[in-house]
């Protein structure tokens, strides 16, 4: 027996990451995130009346939905894995579609630019047959949902491009092998 575990240990891979940069989340940053959608949803209803209310909270899943069906689909296509391993945050910074584990920085930087662009374009061609409350909704829910990600580029902005990223609630790290 002892002799079948030291051949795991023999075949097996370690990886070895150097920490270059860890970011933690001002408080600021983070009571914004959630004083944010409450001005846009009294500056909706006060726009386009109590009615909106509506939009604005449908509007939320929505664009987690493109959200989740963009990234997913550019992780299937960029990624090498068969099942990238990403899941739901319900927290701040990170609420929506992030990663679970360690994440190459442009894969992440990939789908995040895919979802920001597509998802603004799915927005503007439901211009013409959606009422202006929904699309102001799914405008700020798809911004909003990418603030950390902008923020999280602005601060990796000067850092090589071939390191992995790790998500915790309170921070970000970057790290190269």
């Amino acid at each position: 027996m002892p002799s079948m575990s030291l051949d795991q240990n023999a075949k097996a891979t370690f990886y070895q990451y150097r920490l270059l940069k860890r970011s933690i989340f001002p408080k600021a940053f983070k009571l914004s995130l959630m004083v944010i959608p409450v001005i846009c949803l009294v500056a909706e209803i006060i726009f386009w009346g109590p009615l909106s209310l509506f939009a604005f909270i449908a509007a939320a899943p929505i664009a987690l939905w493109v959200q989740f069906v963009i990234c997913r689909s550019v992780i299937m296509i960029v990624s090498r894995s068969s099942r990238p391993r990403w899941h739901f945050s319900w927290r701040l910074p990170w609420f929506g579609y992030i990663p679970d584990q360690y994440i190459g920085y442009l894969t992440f930087k990939k789908a995040h630019l895919h979802y920001a662009w597509i998802g603004f374009a799915v927005i503007a061609i439901l211009i013409p047959w959606s009422p202006p409350s929904l699309i102001f909704a799914l405008f700020f829910w798809h911004f909003w949902l990418l603030l950390p990600r902008v923020y999280s580029f602005a601060v990796l902005l000067r850092q090589r491009k071939d390191g992995m990223l790790k998500f915790t609630d309170q921070e970000l790290s970057y790290y190269i092998q």
